[in-house]
C-alpha cells in the first residue's frame, strides 16, 4: 500500500473519487492515443514489411491475453488493486526507454511484446476501480471513461502535428512521456480498499450470477470477436490514408473524430442506459460494424472517411458500454478485476490473432481485407445473439432479458 494516500476503508466514497478515477483513464489513454495510429508508422520507417509490422504489433497483443487474466485475479485479492497500476506504469517506462536502443526486427519484438505484458493490467484495474464506484456509490460509468478518450483525441492531434514536422522519430518520446503519467497516477488512483473482506462481497446490487455463466462468457466472446475486427484499421489505416497523400495533421484528425463520437456516447451513457438495454446497444455497434467495413474499401476521400470514422461510436462505444453493463449485472464485486481480466483475455487473444492475421491479409488482399472484417463482425454478433437467447430462458441471471441490463 502506497502510504501517501490512505486506504479509503468506510461507507462513502473517498475524496474526488470522479476525479481520480477520470485522470486514471487519462494516462494510459494518452499513451494508446500515440502508440495506435503513430507506432505503425515508426515501424514502417524501420523499413519493416507488412508481415514484420503485423507481427510487432499481434505479439504484445498474444502476451496481455497471457498476463492480465494472472494479474486481475491477484488484484482482487489485493489489499489495493491501484499498487498495480504503479508497477505496470514503471516498467512500461522502461521498456518505452529500451525501444530507443533497439532498431533490428527481433529486438523490436521482444522489447515490445515485453511491454505488452507490463501494460496488460493497466487499463483493466482502472475499470475495476471505475465499477466497483457504479457499484457502490452509484457513479456513472462514462461520465469518468468519457475523460479518457477525450486525452486519447487530444495526444492524437498533438501527434500527428509532431510527426508532421518531425517525423515518426517523435513517436517513442511523446509514449515514454506518456508512461512518465501512468506511473504517476498509480500514486494518484483513488484507493478504495480491497473487493473480499473476510470472504464477504462488497455490493450494492443483489448477487445475480457468477463469471462461469454461460451467457456472460459467450457475450465476453462474442463481442470480443466483433472488436477483433478493428485490427485492420489500427494496423494499416494509417499507412493506407498516408497512400493516399493525407498529411499526418489529417491522419490525425481522422482518429482523433472516431474517438470525439465514441466521447459523446460516453457523455451520453446515463441517457443511453435508462432508453436502451445493453442488448441493444451491442446489436446496433456490431450491425454498425459490419456496415463500417463494408464502406471503408471506398475512397470517399478526407471528408467521407471523416464521417466513417465517426461510425467508431458505434462500433467500440455502444458495444463496450453494453458489454461493461452486462458484466455489471452478471458477477459480484468479488469477481470485478477477474471478469475484466477474462473479457481483456477474449479481447487481447481475439484482437492478437486478427493483428498478425491482418498483416498477411493486407498483403494478399489489400483493401478487399475489409470485407473479411466485416465478416467477422458478423460472426461475432451472431455469437452475441445465441448468448441472449441463453439469458433470455434464464431470466434469473443477470436480470431479464428485456430489462435495462
Amino acid at each position: 500500500m502506497i502510504p501517501a494516500i490512505k486506504s479509503f476503508q468506510g461507507e462513502g466514497a473517498p475524496p474526488y473519487f470522479r476525479l481520480r478515477t477520470a485522470l486514471s483513464y487519462c494516462a494510459p489513454l494518452f499513451v494508446n492515443g500515440i502508440a495506435l495510429p503513430f507506432f505503425p508508422v515508426w515501424l514502417a520507417g524501420l523499413n519493416f514489411n507488412d508481415h514484420e509490422i503485423g507481427l510487432v504489433l499481434a505479439i504484445p497483443m498474444v502476451v496481455r491475453v497471457l498476463v492480465t487474466p494472472i494479474i486481475a485475479v491477484l488484484a482482487d485479492h489485493m489489499t489495493e488493486r491501484a499498487d498495480v497500476l504503479l508497477w505496470s506504469g514503471a516498467l512500461s517506462l522502461l521498456t518505452a526507454v529500451a525501444l530507443y536502443w533497439t532498431s533490428d526486427f527481433w529486438p523490436v519484438l521482444l522489447v515490445y511484446g515485453i511491454q505488452g505484458a507490463t501494460y496488460a493490467p493497466y487499463v483493466p484495474v482502472v475499470e475495476s476501480i471505475a465499477m466497483s464506484g457504479v457499484r457502490r456509490w452509484g457513479f456513472d460509468y462514462g461520465s469518468m471513461r468519457v475523460w479518457g478518450s477525450i486525452t486519447f483525441i487530444l495526444s492524437t492531434l498533438l501527434g500527428g502535428q509532431l510527426i508532421g514536422m518531425w517525423g515518426g522519430t517523435t513517436v517513442l518520446p511523446v509514449m515514454a512521456a506518456g508512461f512518465i503519467l501512468t506511473t504517476l497516477m498509480g500514486f494518484f488512483a483513488p484507493r478504495i480498499g480491497p473487493t473480499r473482506r473476510r470472504n464477504l462481497p462488497i455490493n450494492l446490487q443483489s448477487p445475480t450470477g457468477n463469471l462461469r455463466s454461460p451467457h456472460l462468457l459467450i457475450t465476453m466472446i462474442g463481442v470480443s470477436i466483433q472488436q477483433s475486427s478493428h485490427a485492420m484499421l489500427y494496423t494499416f489505416a494509417s499507412i493506407y490514408w498516408h497512400r493516399l497523400g493525407f498529411s499526418g495533421a489529417q491522419i490525425a484528425v481522422l482518429w482523433s473524430i472516431g474517438v470525439a463520437a465514441e466521447v459523446m456516447v460516453f457523455f451520453l451513457s446515463k441517457k443511453l442506459s435508462r432508453r436502451f438495454s445493453a442488448w441493444t446497444l451491442i446489436f446496433f455497434g456490431a450491425t454498425m460494424c459490419i456496415l463500417r467495413w463494408i464502406l471503408f474499401p471506398i475512397n470517399f476521400g478526407f471528408f467521407g472517411y471523416f464521417i466513417l470514422q465517426c461510425f467508431h461510436s458505434c462500433t467500440y462505444a455502444c458495444v463496450h458500454t453494453g458489454i461493461q453493463r452486462r458484466i455489471v449485472a452478471s458477477v459480484h464485486e468479488t469477481q470485478e478485476s477477474s471478469a475484466q481480466g477474462a473479457y481483456y483475455f477474449y479481447n487481447g487473444m481475439f484482437l492478437g490473432l486478427m493483428t498478425l492475421a491482418s498483416g498477411y491479409l493486407y498483403a494478399w488482399l489489400d483493401l478487399a481485407s475489409y470485407y473479411v472484417m466485416a465478416g467477422i463482425a458478423a460472426f461475432g454478433l451472431v455469437m452475441v445473439i445465441f448468448a441472449y437467447g441463453l439469458q433470455a430462458r434464464t431470466p434469473a441471471i443477470g436480470g431479464g432479458a428485456h430489462g435495462v441490463s
